[in-house]
């Protein structure tokens, strides 16, 4: 029989239209959280539906791994809060209590005491005296906590992004110990072999920390290592999965992440990588393990991620043309032929649908996928790009049960509101497509170039690479010969969104004389701003105020194409040459510093629209269905209890 609960939770859940279900279903501070649906869940055959739980089970099992890494007081402070959550005898009506539950909802949602986007410490609304009141009432004797929760000066960043002081001592990230930036560069230049033709990421998966004698060592995150408990429960759940895979591919590639974990040994995550790459026939998809380094400030150290998808067939047929073409797209594209690949291999695109979002993926992802990381599996092995569609028809669905939108407050005019209605989502996520599928795999370093060379700069000139392939190709007619884009007018509401998005609308996402510092905000603005700096004699990008609000208008979206491809030669050649000083003089010119004026505009612009310029997900639990002593089902249940989640997470799968 079915386990306890779950049909009267799939009640009214299982249809795909946005009409009778709710996304929306909790906000507070900056943010709010959405739930997603699954399409194609229920065609999946029972051995499909098994490899998919336990690969979901893997993913969660991650959890205190990142958490850990954000910095490494994190999990006391959860632990913390969760005890407060749970006490008896607290007035939770009193309007303190409230404002300490939007402090521990905005912990959760972030996997720490940093802004999970911003990087910035967050703090509590409610008084420290009232804190310590919670605390005693939960029985929760900690004297050190309420100096990491209310110091500003202790943590106050998660990821330091002050090049004038030393990066790693002063980021909260839990990568290092007792180490400078210098002496972890000296370190890592006296084990990496530049000439190995086949480099591992040296530094992925350990912590660099000193020794009782003062020398500097790494200590791996593997069975028996860092991260023992959580690792050794992922891999008993990765096995399990092993038993029902689809394919022998996956079965090796199992395997293969099971050795890894238990040795350490990156040249098995690259052995995983590449097998895990051929797998292009399967219907059921996952990522585990320690994969972006967005989150070191010496982009090294792979955050720890998990995340379960399933094909969509139908929308995949647009992806599937893209790959079809990769090599066309790397022979005309505006870069040095010197830095383009001769032979573009295994470009594997698709579009899928989450099942499960876990670890730096949790609860915020991203929309769009391309991995593997290393250059020269990508040059030799190919790789895998995917375009995640039911979280991008979640964020669109539930911004339709909003009242107001960006688009109307900050497009110029009607046309422009027309014209993103019309064709916004379609290009957008075309968009996301060539970003992912083609952008991320083409070109390639010259030989002696370090995967490293960039440093801190790395990710944020990487995703302005990949996505100014994206804009520059989405106005191709090429894409209209493809039967991709419908109509050639269409790329102009993407070239519309992303200049206003990125002069103007992403900056509320920023605090009023911050900084704009993550890596994919730095990206838009610097190709933002670059092309209107570079298009002003000709007003490509004009400014205009009217009734005392600023507006960027595209007048000549012809020449924006152009700067487009200007810009990705240069940033192209940057990365293929390893020219550090010029990649970091695009990044501190155009990328970091916003005009205080402008900023103060679009926040009270922004405010009086009453949205959450950030947004996050709760998963959907894929529940067994017993009968007669055997499973004969798994079933997607639709929670809309987002701290309720939150909670349960950390009773079943806090393990460190």
């Amino acid at each position: 029989m079915m386990m306890a609960g779950v049909a009267a939770s799939l009640a009214g859940c299982k249809s795909e239209s946005a009409s009778d279900f709710k996304y929306t279903i909790d906000s507070f501070a900056d943010l709010k959280v959405m739930r997603y649906q699954i399409p194609g869940w229920e065609n999946l055959t029972l051995q499909q539906k098994e490899y998919a739980f336990h690969l979901a089970e893997a993913a969660k099992w991650g959890r205190d791994i990142l958490w850990d890494q954000n910095c490494k007081e994190n999990l006391r402070v959860r632990h913390a809060l969760e005890a407060i959550i749970e006490a008896d005898g607290i007035n939770r009506e009193a309007p303190e209590y409230q404002d300490f539950l939007v402090y521990a909802k905005r912990v959760f949602f972030s996997n720490g005491i940093h802004h999970h986007y911003a990087e910035d410490k967050i703090f509590p609304a409610c008084s420290q005296d009232y804190f310590a009141g919670l605390m005693a009432q939960a029985g929760v004797a900690d004297d050190g906590l309420l100096d990491i929760i209310y110091n500003p000066a202790v943590y106050p960043q998660r990821r330091s992004t002050d090049t004038s002081g030393d990066i790693v001592k002063e980021s909260a990230v839990n990568f290092y110990d007792g180490v400078t930036r210098d002496e972890v560069e000296k370190y890592y230049a006296g084990i990496v072999d530049p000439k190995d033709p086949e480099p591992i990421s040296y530094g992925l998966n350990t912590k660099v920390v000193k020794d009782a004698k003062g020398k500097v060592v790494e200590l791996p995150w593997k069975v028996g290592g860092i991260y023992d408990a959580a690792i050794t429960r992922i891999c008993e759940e990765l096995a399990k999965a092993q038993a029902v895979a689809e394919n022998d591919i996956q079965k090796r590639a199992l395997g293969l992440l099971i050795e890894y974990y238990q040795t350490g040994d990156l040249r098995k995550w690259d052995a995983f990588n590449i097998e895990w790459v051929k797998d292009t026939i399967g219907t059921v998809d996952f990522i585990n393990g320690f994969v972006e380094d967005y989150n070191d400030p010496l982009g090294r150290k792979g955050a720890w991620e998990g995340y379960v998808n399933i094909k969509d067939f139908e929308a995949s047929k647009r992806t599937e043309i893209l790959s079809a073409n990769a090599q066309w797209f790397e022979d005309h594209s505006p870069v040095d032929p010197r830095f383009k690949k001769a032979k573009v291999k295994g470009i594997s695109a698709k579009v899928i649908n989450a099942v499960c979002l876990a670890g730096d993926s949790y609860p915020s992802t991203p929309i769009g996928i391309n991995l593997p990381n290393a250059d020269w599996i990508r040059k030799e092995h190919g790789s895998k790009s995917v375009t995640i569609a039911n979280i991008t028809h979640t964020y669109d669905y539930s911004s339709q049960e909003m009242p107001t939108s960006t688009l109307t407050e900050f497009a110029y005019n009607k046309k422009e509101v027309e014209l993103a209605k019309k064709w916004g989502t379609l290009a957008d996520e075309i968009h996301t497509d060539l970003h992912e599928c083609l952008g991320h795999g083409s070109g390639q370093l010259l030989p002696g170039v370090s995967t490293t060379a960039m440093g801190e700069y790395a990710s944020a000139l990487e995703e302005a690479r990949a996505d100014l392939f994206g804009l520059y190709y989405t106005a191709d007619p090429k894409m209209v010969e493809l039967g991709i884009m419908p109509d050639p007018e269409a790329y102009k509401a993407e070239y519309a969104n992303y200049i206003r998005n990125g002069l103007m609308v992403q900056f509320t996402r920023v605090e009023l004389g911050r900084p704009n510092t993550e890596a994919h905000m730095q990206n838009r603005k610097l190709i933002a701003e670059w092309c209107y700096e570079k298009g002003a004699q000709d007003k490509v990008i004009e400014k205009k105020v009217r009734d005392g609000k600023t507006y960027f208008v595209v007048n000549d979206y012809v020449k924006l194409r152009a700067l487009f491809a200007q810009l990705l030669a240069e940033v192209q050649r940057i990365k293929s040459e390893g020219d550090y000083e010029a990649g970091k003089a695009l990044i501190e010119t155009y990328a970091v510093n916003i005009d205080p004026e402008l900023h103060k505009e679009v926040l009270e612009r922004y405010k009086a629209l009453n949205l959450k310029p950030y947004g996050g997900f709760v998963n959907p639990e894929i529940v067994p269905v017993e009968k007669d002593g055997a499973i004969v089902d798994y079933v997607p249940v639709y929670t809309d209890d987002y701290l309720g989640q939150m909670m349960e997470y950390g009773k079943k799968y806090g393990i460190l």
